[in-house]
């Protein structure tokens, strides 16, 4: 068997095995759009993947029987705020530590690697008394403070700086440049890849973020979609189409925002990721 033959070979049961692990996380999502549009009580027992009498009564249950513009809201402000200013501080710090060299930058930059390795469980009732005691819990600030930072990103920004070229800073210098002035007129305009992979990342989590919320708030306005979506499952009975719906609604954001950055996302992670 010649090289050409075995390059073949490995290239046809690598996509063969993509396509196995694709179909495995798309058959769910399409199990929940089916079940979104069947009529509620036909689901148990019903494994079809067409609805035999499709209805959006369930879309229509969660768009106007139940406060999801609300929900909605208060999602896409905390999860916008939050990426937007972990892409600026996140950004600023990981330039910091990439390029200025000050006494115990490295110490600093290991304490924050080490931050990764706490589990968010332990953090929560501290994130909750620090809240209480400044006045802050069931409100947007409550919400995206905690979360405006994040030791990955700066991680991830850190490890993308040290990938551009010197010299470019080097020649503002001379020029006169300050730090910052380098930091966003030249190199943030480059880590372009970068950040849209941390924004991607930042996005998700907040959005889809339950056991903080769930800490943080407690009156129903200041609700965001993952413990809005709670409600639907009870403790003896789901609504299920209704469930499903309002499952798919809150997907479409992220699905959009990923196809928008998709191209940026993985290069940002090819020059972030591989330089160890």
């Amino acid at each position: 068997m010649n090289e050409n033959t075995q390059k073949k070979i490995v290239k046809i049961l690598s996509y063969t095995l993509l396509i196995i692990m694709a179909l495995a996380m798309f058959i769910p999502f399409m199990w929940a759009v089916s079940t979104s549009f069947k009529e509620a009580g036909t689901v148990i027992g019903n494994n079809s993947i067409i609805p035999d009498n499709p209805t959006i009564e369930a879309y229509r249950t969660v768009i106007f029987g139940v406060p999801f513009p609300r929900w909605f809201f208060n999602s896409f402000i905390v999860a916008a705020c939050v990426t937007v200013l972990n892409l600026f501080f996140s950004s600023m710090a990981g330039y910091a530590l990439a390029r200025i060299k000050f006494p115990g930058s490295t110490i600093i930059f290991f304490i924050i690697l080490g931050s990764m390795m706490v589990p968010g469980q332990v953090t929560m009732i501290p994130v909750f008394k620090i809240l209480q005691s400044m006045g802050l819990l069931d409100t947007y600030a409550g919400l995206i403070v905690p979360f405006m930072v994040s030791a990955f990103g700066i991680f991830l920004m850190k490890q993308f700086f040290e990938s551009v070229p010197k010299e470019l800073e080097e020649a503002a210098m001379i020029d006169g440049c300050s730090h910052f002035r380098i930091y966003w007129q030249i190199i943030l305009p480059l880590a372009f890849p970068a950040l849209a992979a941390l924004a991607i990342f930042t996005f998700l989590g907040s959005w889809n973020s339950f056991m903080m919320p769930l800490i943080i708030v407690s009156v129903p306005e200041m609700q965001t979609l993952p413990l809005g979506i709670a409600m639907f499952k009870q403790q003896y009975s789901t609504n299920w189409t209704v469930l499903m719906a309002a499952s798919v609604l809150i997907t479409l954001p992220v699905a959009v925002i990923y196809l928008f950055f998709q191209r940026w996302f993985v290069e940002g992670i090819s020059f972030s990721g591989l330089k160890g």
